[in-house]
């Protein structure tokens, strides 16, 4: 979806009282991280620079970028195209390295591991759920789910994929491969998976822009789910304010650096909050 046209049209909006205009709050760029209060942190950010390009064609995607997400809480990230919100997910997540600054993950710093250790740390500790479903073709549900544990050598806890299979509505649907299940399903396969090695992290990427408003809804619902109820930190980066109104908080960002955050977002105040931004 183009980020300045329709954007409250995707997913239906989650039920619950409407947050007052008093939780958005605006930041200076350059600013301090926000405030996630008591709760525990399950990653963090200190001086985080990253720049692509070099001379007159270098594009600073992060500029020194401080911010705290709180384990077990759901954390939406937004911003305007070129922002750097998934440039922060990537560095934050691994899969990209940062030129300057640290990153702490689950109480380890990621920032200077090597490829190796980098691949071991998302194999182990963090959970994907990407746009695209990245399930194996040739594979059935079941075996698309433990497949991270597969590649581990690690052990399959039967009861806990019991709970997780049984809270995705997935239980009827384990001997299927991706092409005899619908896009949703196919989606709540890949949180499955996510969720089954109890990262430290999932991180989503635009997890619900390959499906219609209510399979996006009821994926939505289930990354809120997650946090909620089974304690599990979710950060996802989206460009839909009704998407970001699933979320406890969103932390918004310009020009690769914080721009404000917003506690108990809707998709009203959400939208409010970009349109600053410069996003019509």
């Amino acid at each position: 979806m183009n980020p300045t046209t329709d954007l409250t049209a995707s997913v239906p909006a989650p039920s619950g009282p409407p947050a007052t205009d008093s939780s958005a709050t605006s930041r200076s760029a350059g600013a301090t991280a926000p405030s996630s209060g008591a709760a525990a942190t399950a990653v963090s950010a200190r001086g985080l620079v990253k720049t692509y390009g070099r001379g007159e064609a270098a594009v600073r995607a992060l500029a020194g970028v401080d911010v705290d997400f709180a384990a077990g809480r759901f954390t939406a990230i937004m911003g305007p195209s070129g922002s750097g919100k998934s440039t922060l997910m990537h560095c934050l997540a691994g899969l990209d390295t940062a030129d300057a600054g640290r990153i702490v993950l689950g109480g380890q710093e990621i920032t200077g591991l090597g490829d190796t250790a980098l691949t071991r740390l998302r194999r182990d500790r963090i959970g994907f759920v990407f746009q695209a479903f990245n399930l194996v073709p040739t594979l059935t549900a079941e075996q698309n789910i433990v497949l991270p544990l597969d590649l581990a050598g690690r052990p399959v806890d039967r009861d806990w994929l019991a709970d997780v299979v049984g809270i995705l509505g997935l239980g009827d649907r384990l001997g299927h491969k991706p092409h005899e299940l619908s896009g949703g399903q196919q989606q709540r396969v890949a949180v499955a998976r996510a969720l089954l090695t109890r990262p430290d992290v999932v991180f989503g990427d635009e997890p619900t822009g390959n499906l219609d408003s209510a399979t996006g809804a009821e994926v939505l619902s289930l990354l809120r789910r997650s946090s909620r109820e089974m304690g599990q930190t979710v950060i996802m980066v989206t460009h839909d304010p009704v998407a970001a109104s699933y979320a406890d908080r969103v932390v918004l960002l310009e020009d690769g650096r914080l721009a404000g955050e917003i506690s108990d977002p809707t998709p009203e105040n959400v939208l409010a909050s970009l349109a600053k931004l410069g996003v019509a």
